[in-house]
């Protein structure tokens, strides 16, 4: 009987020590998530910029962030992120992270923030060149390597542009990418082709013209574009060039002339150059269109190219003011210009609405 008494007591005992022993490890443990949840790594914290690649696995960001020192635990965040159904919601991109936030925090910037961006804001009535200058200014890519991208012959057959640039083409946009690595050069001018289709589809929303019919209207559009930035009088102008190419006229544009002389142009046109017919761009002596757009229109300028105002007017010359007098023959033309042109004020002249 005592023996069995001891038996019991020890068995007693050891029952005891063992659930002391498993209440202090699950203590200890409950004591441990705790910390690890509410605790940031480092008081005060440091800024890490953390970069999270396209199709990384989240037990290698897991591990990227320890050892950052960004978070303290790899399987307690591994957890942290099944609780909150978020192991499959990291964003690839560039972050600005600090070790002095808590794992929840950290997970939360991952999963929802953009990241660090970089801008690229390309305006309406630029050349592909000047587009490339934006592009190398955003630290984006280079001038030459978005040269060769906007000739590049696989590029512009996958898109269907069958012409020796994509000038036109490179629609007019705030850009807004993760920080990339290396040249994304190539990469700009892809999502500019892909924006301008996107946006075709309001001008032609019942399926895209033929190249050549598209073409004659971005070209018109560019234009457009150029001789305007009232957007109130893009139809009206559209209407003035649409009469003009009906009637065989010259459309005698400024601004083609301008293209055709490149980047080099020294903001002067001399008579020599209106007189130039080596120059394809030309209008002045050229009939019709140019041989290409001048310029990357926006959607306004590419409505207004497909739907023109009905009118008679043949010409239009810059009031100073930002917007355009418009006539009907040539005559009233010509005393619209020795007012708006010949004798205007050159301290309040402007060619552009403020």
């Amino acid at each position: 009987m005592v023996r069995k008494r001891t038996i019991i007591t020890t068995l007693l005992c050891v029952l005891i020590l063992a659930v002391l022993g498993a209440g202090r490890y699950f203590g200890h443990s409950a004591w441990q998530e705790n910390q690890f949840l509410t605790v940031p790594p480092e008081s005060p914290g440091r800024d890490i910029l953390f970069r999270v690649e396209p199709g990384q696995i989240f037990t290698t960001i897991s591990a990227n962030l320890k050892e950052k020192g960004l978070i303290t635990d790899t399987r307690r965040f591994l957890e942290l992120a099944r609780r909150n159904g978020k192991t499959a919601s990291l964003r690839a991109g560039k972050f600005k992270l600090s070790t002095g936030w808590t794992p929840e925090r950290i997970l939360h910037e991952l999963s929802t923030s953009a990241g660090i961006m970089k801008k690229a804001s390309i305006r309406e009535g630029l050349t592909w060149w000047q587009t490339a200058e934006k592009i190398e200014a955003a630290k984006l890519g280079t001038v030459d390597n978005f040269a060769k991208a906007v000739a590049d012959p696989d590029l512009l057959r996958k898109y269907g542009i069958q012409a020796p640039n994509a000038e036109g083409y490179l629609f007019p946009e705030t850009y807004l990418l993760t920080p990339p690595k290396g040249d994304q050069s190539r990469y700009m001018v892809e999502i500019m082709l892909k924006e301008f289709f996107r946006n075709a589809a309001k001008v032609w929303p019942d399926g895209l013209p033929k190249f050549a019919e598209m073409n004659t209207i971005v070209t018109l559009a560019s234009l457009i574009e150029k001789e305007t930035g009232n957007i109130s009088e893009r139809r009206r102008i559209s209407g003035v060039f649409h009469n003009r190419l009906k009637k065989r006229m010259l459309i005698q544009a400024d601004p083609t002339i301008i293209y055709g002389l490149g980047p080099d142009f020294d903001g002067n046109i001399r008579r020599s150059h209106i007189r130039d017919r080596t120059n394809p761009y030309n209008t002045y002596v050229i009939r019709g269109l140019p041989p290409g757009p001048i310029c990357s229109p926006g959607l306004d300028a590419l409505l207004a190219a497909t739907q023109p105002e009905d009118h008679d007017y043949l010409y239009f010359v810059a009031k100073g003011n930002g917007s355009h007098h418009f006539s009907k023959t040539l005559s009233e033309h010509n005393a619209a210009v020795r007012k708006y042109q010949l004798q205007r004020d050159k301290k309040t002249y402007r060619s552009t609405q403020e």
